[in-house]
Formats: C-alpha cells, sequence, structure tokens
C-alpha cells in the first residue's frame, strides 16, 4: 500500500495515545476508522471465525471491499465471548482502554457494569433505535433509516415513487455524528476524569447529520423550513437548476444578488430578465422563461466551457460528472484524496485517503487491514492520557472556550452551533456589506425558523474586517480566543491578512478551520462552490436518478453533505483541542465538502478503482419502496437474507412463495424482481404504510414507513428520545421546534436556548467585556464603518 505522502516530519496526530477497543460491525466501523485517521490506537475485537462483514459484498479477489473501507489502519483480536479465558482478555483489554464502541445489547458492556469497574471509561453504547425505546428491537437498513428519517420524503421528482439516495448515506452521516459526540465526551473526560455512557441511536445520528428537517436549510429556501413542505415531493429542481449541454449537463447555483448580476450579463443583459425583481429568489424561481433562456445560452457549449465561463461571470457552475469522470480529475489527483491500496497478493484497487486535514497533513490511510486475530496477543499500555489536563467544574464541556464564527450558510452555521450547544462562547462576526447568505427569508423577517435553528446560543458581532480598525480589533479578539471557525473561498483570510500564519505569531494555541468546496489547493480551489454543485462534481448527482432514466435527477431538495461536513470539522476541533492539553499548542483544520463525499462513497470507488473480477453486490428482493394504502403513502422494505424472506411469506400470507424453489435463494430472488415485487406490492396497497411497518418489523423483517418532516415530531419513537423540543424566538411570531441534544448521555446536559442574534447585536457588550473598550470608543468605530449594531425592535 502506498504511503500517505504528505504526512511531515514533525506531524504528532491529534489523538496519539488514546486507545479505543471497537467491536462494531458493518458501516458503522467508519466511527473507529475516522478515530484511527485522527492517531488513535484502535483495536478491532471480533468472534473467533471473523466478523460477518468479513465477507459482504462486493468482494475483490476474496477480500470484502467495504471492509476494507471500514477498518483499515485497527488492529485485529479475536475472542470467544463463551470462553473464560477470553471474557478475563477482553477484561484486560477494557481495563487499558479509554473509548469502547460497542453494540448495545452485548452483555460485558452493559451501563452499570462498566460504569462500577471502569469509570474512566467512555462508551458508545450502538444501537438501531436506542437501548429503551418501544422499537428497539426493530431491525435497520440504510433505506429503513432514510424512510424514518424524514430523508426519502424530500428524494424523487413530483409525481413519482420515493427514490432511495445512492450508496449508504444514512449510515455515513451517522458515523460522523457518533465520532463527535464520542470525542465531546472523552475531551469532558479529559478535563473531569469521569467516564461516560451513550446510548447513541443510528436513526438519532442519521436524522441529525444528514439532512435535518428542522434544523438550518440551504439558502435557496429563503428560510423555509423543510417542515412547512407540502406532502408530495415538492418540485425544487428550480433551485438549483441541471442544464443539458453539448456533452452532457452542468449544474448552476445562482442565489446572491451578484450572481444574479453576473447570470444576467452572461445572458446578454436581455431587456426580458432586466426588471430589478429579477434579483430576488422568489422571482427567478417563478420565473417560467429564465431556465429556458439559461438552456438556449448553455446548448452549444461543453461542461467544461460552461465552468470557465461561469467562474469568469462570477456563476458558480459544476459539470455533472460520472463517478469515474471525477476519479479522473485533476483536483482529486492534486490532493491525493484517493490513493492505491494492496488489499490482497493478487488485487489492488483505491481507496479515498481521509475526511479532513490536520497542520496541512492528511488524516487519512495508516495501515491496512489486519488478518483476523493478528494482533492476539497485543495489550494496551496502562497509562492514561492525561498528563497535561486540569479538572473542571462539571457542566457543559466546552464551558470556557471562546470562538470566533466567520461561517456563513449551512456548513458555517453548523459547526458554530455544535460548539455553542456544549458551552462555549461562540461569536458570529458579520458585515452589512457581505450578509451570511441564510439571512434571506421570503417575508423579509429579519430571522428566519431555519436561522434560528443554526445559530441558536450564539452573540452577534458586526465588524468590518476590511477595514484598518476592523481589522485591529479582530487581532485583539484573537489572543483570548481559542477557534476560529470559517468557510469562505480558500485564501480570503490570507489575502486580508488574517490567515493562520499571522495569528498564530498572536496566539500559538490558536485552533483554526477551513471548509470549503474543493479544499485548500489543487485546480479547483478558487471555484465557487455549494453543496449541490459539489455532489455534481463528485459523481453523486449522476447516481442519484432513477434507474434507467438519464436525467432524472432528483437531489435537489437534500442539503448534503453540510451538516455532515461540519460534524466532521467540529471532531477535528475536539482532536486538536485534546491534543492541546498535551502539548499546549493550536493548529488548523481543513475540510473538504468534495472528498466528504467520497469517503462516503468509498466502496463504490474501490469497485470503479479495482483491478481484477469484482464479484458484484447481490441485493435480495424485494428491497425498495413500496406503495401503501392512502394517500401517497409508501414503506421501505429490505430483505436481507432468506430468515427475512421466510417471515416476510409468513407475514403476507403466501407459503406458495416461500416453498417456490425459483426464490429460494437470494440470488434467484433478485433475478425474479419483478414476481417477488408484485406480490408484497398486493399485500402492501392492503395496509396503511404504518400498519405494514409494524406487521414487519415485529416479524424481523425491515421495514419504514415513510415519515415528512412534519410527521416526525409525533412519531412514538422521537417523543420517547425528546429528539425535539419547542422554542420561541424573541422576533419570531410563532412557536417551533429544533432538535435536542446531540446524544443520549449520562452526563452530557441538554443544550441551552439562547435566540439567534441579529447581525451585530451584541457588539458593544462583547467589545467592553473582551476588550475593554468605552462607550465613546465604540460609538465613534460605528461612525467610521469598522463596527456596526443593531437592536431588537
Amino acid at each position: 500500500m502506498n504511503k500517505n505522502k504528505n504526512v511531515a516530519q514533525n506531524f504528532e496526530a491529534p489523538l496519539t495515545g488514546v486507545k479505543v477497543l471497537d467491536l462494531v460491525t458493518g458501516p458503522m466501523g467508519a466511527i473507529g476508522r475516522q478515530l484511527v485517521e485522527l492517531g488513535a490506537e484502535v483495536i478491532r475485537v471480533e468472534p473467533r471465525a471473523g466478523g460477518a462483514d468479513r465477507l459482504q459484498r462486493p468482494l475483490l479477489d476474496g477480500v470484502s471491499l467495504a471492509f476494507v473501507a471500514f477498518n483499515m489502519g485497527k488492529k485485529s483480536v479475536a475472542l470467544d465471548f463463551d470462553s473464560p479465558a477470553d471474557c478475563t482478555h477482553f477484561e484486560h483489554l477494557l481495563a487499558g482502554a479509554d473509548i469502547l464502541i460497542s453494540p448495545a445489547n452485548l452483555s460485558l458492556a452493559q451501563p452499570e457494569r462498566l460504569r462500577d469497574r471502569y469509570p474512566h471509561l467512555v462508551t458508545l453504547a450502538l444501537s438501531g433505535y436506542g437501548r429503551t425505546t418501544s422499537i428497539a428491537h426493530w431491525q435497520y437498513t440504510d433505506p429503513v433509516l432514510h424512510a424514518l428519517s424524514g430523508e426519502l420524503s424530500r428524494s424523487g421528482i413530483p409525481g413519482r415513487t420515493p427514490l432511495l439516495p445512492p450508496g449508504e448515506l444514512a449510515f455515513s452521516c451517522a458515523s460522523a455524528q457518533a465520532a463527535y459526540v464520542l470525542l465531546l465526551a472523552y475531551y469532558r473526560r479529559l478535563t473531569n476524569y469521569e467516564g461516560d455512557y451513550l446510548d447513541f441511536s443510528i436513526l438519532d445520528g442519521a436524522v441529525h447529520a444528514l439532512d435535518p428537517g428542522y434544523g438550518i436549510a440551504g439558502s435557496a429556501t429563503a428560510g423555509v423550513s423543510a417542515s412547512k413542505l407540502p406532502r408530495g415531493r415538492p418540485e425544487a429542481r428550480f433551485q438549483y437548476p441541471i442544464i443539458p449541454c453539448k456533452d452532457g449537463y452542468v449544474r448552476i447555483c445562482v442565489l446572491a444578488p451578484r450572481q444574479w448580476q453576473g447570470m444576467f450579463q452572461w445572458l446578454g443583459e436581455p431587456e426580458a430578465f432586466a426588471d430589478p425583481a429579477y434579483a430576488t429568489l422568489r422571482h427567478r424561481f417563478t420565473s417560467s422563461t429564465l431556465i429556458p433562456a439559461i438552456a438556449e445560452l448553455f446548448a452549444d457549449k461543453t461542461r467544461v466551457e460552461l465552468e470557465v465561463q461561469g467562474q469568469a461571470h462570477g456563476v458558480p457552475v459544476a459539470a455533472v460528472l460520472t463517478l469515474e469522470e471525477a476519479l479522473a480529475c485533476d483536483q482529486i489527483a492534486a490532493r491525493g484524496a484517493v490513493v492505491p491500496v494492496q488489499i490482497s497478493k493478487h488485487a489492488h484497487t483505491a481507496f479515498p485517503n481521509g475526511l479532513l486535514e490536520i497542520d496541512g497533513v492528511r488524516a487519512g490511510i495508516r495501515g491496512n487491514v489486519a488478518c483476523l486475530g493478528e494482533h492476539q496477543r497485543y495489550q494496551f499500555p496502562q497509562q492514561r492520557a492525561e498528563a497535561g489536563c486540569s479538572k473542571q467544574p462539571a457542566g457543559r464541556p466546552l464551558e470556557g472556550l471562546r470562538v470566533l464564527d466567520l461561517g456563513v450558510i449551512v456548513v458555517g452555521a453548523e459547526q458554530g452551533r455544535l460548539l455553542a450547544d456544549q458551552g462555549a462562547e461562540v461569536i458570529k462576526l458579520e458585515n452589512s456589506a457581505f450578509p451570511d447568505g441564510s439571512r434571506q427569508s421570503q417575508d423579509g423577517a429579519a430571522i428566519s425558523v431555519t436561522f434560528a435553528a443554526g445559530h441558536r446560543n450564539k452573540k452577534g458581532l458586526g465588524l468590518n474586517l476590511r477595514s484598518d480598525e476592523g481589522k485591529v480589533l479582530f487581532r485583539e479578539l484573537v489572543k483570548t480566543t481559542d477557534v476560529i471557525l470559517s468557510n469562505f473561498k480558500p485564501g480570503t483570510l490570507d489575502s486580508l491578512g488574517l490567515g493562520y500564519k499571522a495569528l498564530k505569531e498572536i496566539n500559538p494555541a490558536l485552533i483554526m478551520v477551513d471548509s470549503s468546496a474543493f479544499g485548500p489547493s489543487g485546480p479547483w480551489s478558487e471555484r465557487l462552490g455549494y453543496g449541490p454543485l459539489v455532489r455534481a462534481s463528485s459523481g453523486l448527482t449522476a447516481k442519484w436518478q432513477y434507474a434507467g432514466e438519464p436525467g432524472s435527477f432528483s437531489d435537489a431538495l437534500t442539503v448534503y453533505p453540510d451538516h455532515v461536513a461540519a460534524r466532521i470539522g467540529v471532531t477535528g476541533v475536539l482532536a486538536l483541542l485534546i491534543r492541546r492539553l498535551r502539548t499546549e499548542q493550536g493548529g488548523t483544520i481543513s475540510v473538504s465538502q468534495l472528498e466528504v463525499m467520497l469517503g462516503h462513497m468509498s466502496v463504490a470507488i474501490a469497485g470503479a478503482c479495482g483491478s481484477g473480477k469484482l464479484e458484484p453486490v447481490r441485493l435480495d428482493a424485494p428491497w425498495g419502496v413500496f406503495p401503501c394504502k392512502g394517500d401517497d403513502d409508501w414503506c421501505v422494505v429490505t430483505v436481507r437474507h432468506d430468515d427475512d424472506w421466510r417471515m416476510l411469506c409468513d407475514v403476507i400470507a403466501r407459503p406458495d412463495l416461500a416453498a417456490d424453489p425459483q426464490l429460494a435463494s437470494p440470488l434467484l430472488r433478485a433475478s425474479h424482481r419483478t414476481l417477488v415485487d408484485e406480490a408484497v406490492s398486493q399485500w402492501l396497497m392492503s395496509q396503511t404504510a404504518e400498519e405494514a411497518m409494524r406487521r414487519l418489523q415485529e416479524a424481523g423483517v425491515p421495514a419504514g414507513a415513510m415519515l415528512r418532516v412534519s410527521e416526525l415530531p409525533t412519531f412514538p419513537y422521537f417523543r420517547e428520545r425528546a429528539f425535539f423540543r419547542p422554542t420561541v424566538h424573541p422576533l419570531i411570531g410563532e412557536d417551533f421546534l429544533l432538535e435536542n441534544a446531540p446524544v443520549f448521555s449520562r452526563h452530557l446536559p441538554d443544550p441551552p436556548d439562547s435566540p439567534a442574534p441579529l447581525m451585530g447585536e451584541h457588539s458593544e457588550e462583547i467589545l467592553t467585556r473582551r476588550l475593554g473598550l468605552s462607550t465613546a470608543e465604540i460609538a465613534r468605530l460605528v461612525e467610521t464603518g469598522a463596527v456596526q449594531i443593531s437592536r431588537r425592535r
């Protein structure tokens, strides 16, 4: 396997010395893989015969690509928990570990036992639906999670069957949420010497991190919450239109007024679109002639020509690429984002090389997959990773942390909000000349519901970083700041003299995060980018279509990967905070949305790049979305193996199907999918979606009624988990719902609920308290334009 060429000689991985036991199989193994990439020592514990995921398809030369993707860099210990000797071995491993990632139903990992015997341990207990809910025994698959999270209801073309997103995005996003809460609890342990037990539901993680319906939404929504969407799959393709051109398709994002001006000029400033009203999203979105005019302009141009011309006019444009085309792009090669891996003596392929960069070094592949039991006699060193830690009072884990938040739109909002929810003082910096695009609202309100969701618990500071006095004030704030968050186009802060090298001279302990569409280096680094454009460039949009229907792109309504990229960035912050406890030094974190998506397509990438014959994935049948009795009601059914099939046939009262020899194996059922689907559809049409889901799940068959975002708060599961809570905002004339805690925890409290700020709402208070400025001095700075102040009416 090729070594990471970006490793610097003096680089210290942030989680060096952190010891992890990982008992998780399947795609949630990505939690431990992310910790490995950040420097932790992770031991995967599996049965003596090997975990079932070692044989998960697709196979290349007999090696599971999925197993490699989720377990590279981990050590391997094989144990039999029915053996007293192996149980003793496991106890020794637990005694030396800092973190345990375990299925929630493992008898040796029950909360009371762990609390009494290993009070230092931070445990992430993993389950589909929480340890103690009324549906804790239900089965789950990625499609079922999409149905129950509200994501499926927002995927597909209006009037058509809802479309399951490609790959395993629900699992991927839940894994990122798990890594975030795990390091949050571990950081708290380092400052409190007290372990924790996290009851982590994969469904909760998917709702939080994929596209939360009650969180911050994309700027194209103009502040309208997903809970207000109409019942069917609403038409949203006009928000981020995909337009045919000479050699395929391109996607454009025309959101800000300046972007419309660029588009207007590109069109040749036609009189038909000269009305100033076209500067507003609503007017453009309701125009029946605008997109056809753009399509006429694009028709005779290639994708590359349109990308170049779009950049020249300040209009974000991206080619819609296949995955194979994306992997051949110079950007991925220049950044080492996908690298060769030798997976067996005779086979090699390529895998994504990590989700982020630390101090300019890729936190990527740190070793190949271990053979079963390769480290059987290994024991963790007994010393704890607590040197340099000081006892802090119990409370929110990030209390006392000071953050300057320059982030905008979704990923910018979420990074700061995740830190603010855990006790950090997060100051949102803005300027009226460059307002956060997520402040747009259809009715012109000062605060929208989605903005309130993304910026709760923050303070607002109006500061002009293009003025000399504004820069002076910013540098003074940096002296007592722990973290700076930004997601500008790469190089923006450096051009202002406020890049990391300059600010590190002021504060060596500073941690600085930059999040961008394509990363801070490479030929695409300066491209204007939004999530929908990155989906197009990565090959994901091309996969998000109905089978056999080119041009049926169906990802327009989904906000991805903004929320999950924010969690990956904050996981990096927590890792550097952990390192800072040892070293007293800060560092940098870079997150590329493109590389986040590549990481979530790791199995598909390995399959596309593999040498030799690839054994394909053979999904059983039925596996998909089926109509039920009612108005636009749907149920996901996913049969995984013969046991599921027999139970399904029993529920739908079709013993003839169970006995049919032509349906006696997954491969045979998949080859007779039409017959199977028709039988299942006939039964489902006689049931409501909820009736069908409950009957199938009680029999052990994975099934999920498609929930709309507006239905989530009343679904009994989310009530049991207290997942949502009502709130108010002084400038919003109605109560609304927000997400509550990020995980069920023994010690992490629910987030506070301070209202999102107006631009510059707390300028006076911050400049007085942090910098000691007088009222007269602040008034002078307001007069010069260096500082801005807003007050609630």
